[in-house]
């Protein structure tokens, strides 16, 4: 089936291109019975996975799907994460895909059953798990709804499409495909946990008003770009979920947890020794408040979502050590920014950080890191800080 984009002199060309890829499109194949269309994708949905999936780039013989396919997978990291959060025997995937996340669930449970009703994706995912190392699951081309039928799992999970026929790029699960709350209950009957994979725009509140039995919510980032939402059911489950932030890095994994709608006191301050930014898993949980209850510090102002303490604390974000504290003025600006070059962030700010780079003449980089934004009482400031690096 893929004999002939595995020839050898084929995939050395697909491994060695370093070429516009818009070249290639205007140049053609240069090989008689491999099509253009078919190079392209094979090169360019390789170069995506170079970073994203490091297994697959490093093995040979791999055959890739569209880029497409490649934007809605898991990346390794994320599926690694994904691989300990469900236990037990058997699982069932029913929206397969490219199989990254079926692959790593492999090494854990004796038998994953991969289901992806696109017969060609199925096939590239059956090629694949020949040359793929220590792994082996079964691979099917039917609808996974369907498949499940007469069947029950330990874990069933799903990562619907949100891609619509005719809304295109979807968001809310009733709009995805599989219609994940129009058939919550058919698949908690047939598996003891619901493991649900959503896109990280999801809003949270409106996401548990179309579910229940949510017991864990899992928000997932990785180097602070949060990738995946994920969710775990249980029928019967009545209790308030808790939610998890991970925030994945080369320094290790930030971890922070809380329970759905508990409240936390709010205290505030004026901005002292040490400054804080929540990591992108936290900004998208809303956990603001339980910050300061967590970690012992004092938020800068309602909106900010910037945190200060007099003691250095470990903290799930960036940390920096605050140099100057200015009000922001043309005086003050004038007369402290001697410099032109610094890493801008605004909070709760209302100038962008385009129109501060341009109206102070600042470009972005350096060793300096510069918070544009808002105290207590309204007052706009800037916090010149330097950066404490974690070590690694």
């Amino acid at each position: 089936m893929f004999d002939h984009l595995l020839q050898k002199e084929v995939q050395e060309y697909i491994k060695d291109f370093r070429q516009e890829l818009a070249r290639l499109a205007f140049s053609g194949s240069p090989f008689t019975d491999v099509s253009t269309k078919e190079l392209l994708q094979q090169i360019e949905s390789r170069q995506k996975a170079k970073t994203k999936l490091p297994t697959w780039f490093t093995t040979p013989g791999i055959i890739y799907p569209a880029k497409l396919h490649l934007e809605q997978t898991s990346s390794e990291a994320t599926a690694i994460y994904k691989q300990n959060l469900v236990g037990g025997k058997t699982l069932a995937d029913i929206t397969g895909g490219f199989g990254i996340d079926s692959y790593f669930f492999a090494q854990t449970f004796a038998q994953v059953h991969h289901f992806e009703i696109q017969q060609h994706l199925c096939d590239i995912v059956s090629h694949n798990l020949q040359h793929l190392p220590n792994n082996s699951f079964i691979s099917q081309s039917k609808d996974g709804l369907k498949a499940i039928e007469n069947k029950t799992f330990d874990v069933i999970y799903a990562d619907p499409s949100r891609r619509h026929d005719s809304k295109g790029k979807v968001f809310f699960l009733e709009d995805c495909e599989p219609n994940i709350p129009k058939n919550l209950d058919y698949l908690l009957q047939r598996c003891n946990t619901l493991l649900i994979k959503t896109s990280p725009m999801l809003d949270i509140s409106v996401a548990l008003k179309a579910l229940h039995s949510v017991a864990n919510i899992h928000i997932v980032a990785l180097h602070n770009e949060v990738k995946e939402v994920l969710w775990t059911l249980s029928k019967g489950q009545t209790k308030t979920p808790e939610i998890h932030t991970v925030n994945i890095t080369k320094a290790g994994v930030q971890n922070f947890k809380f329970s759905w709608n508990t409240t936390a006191q709010l205290s505030l301050s004026a901005p002292l020794k040490y400054l804080y930014e929540p990591n992108a898993a936290i900004m998208k949980s809303g956990a603001f408040n339980h910050m300061c209850d967590a970690f012992k510090l004092l938020k800068l102002h309602k909106h900010s979502h910037l945190y200060t303490s007099q003691d250095l604390v470990d903290f799930p974000g960036r940390r920096f050590k605050i140099e100057k504290v200015l009000p922001y003025s043309k005086k003050q600006m004038r007369h402290s920014i001697d410099f032109d070059k610094a890493n801008i962030s605004t909070r709760n700010f209302p100038e962008t950080v385009a129109k501060l780079q341009e109206k102070w003449k600042l470009q972005q980089g350096g060793d300096r890191y510069l918070f544009f934004t808002t105290i207590e009482n309204d007052k706009k400031i800037v916090l010149i800080c330097s950066k404490i690096i974690d070590e690694v």
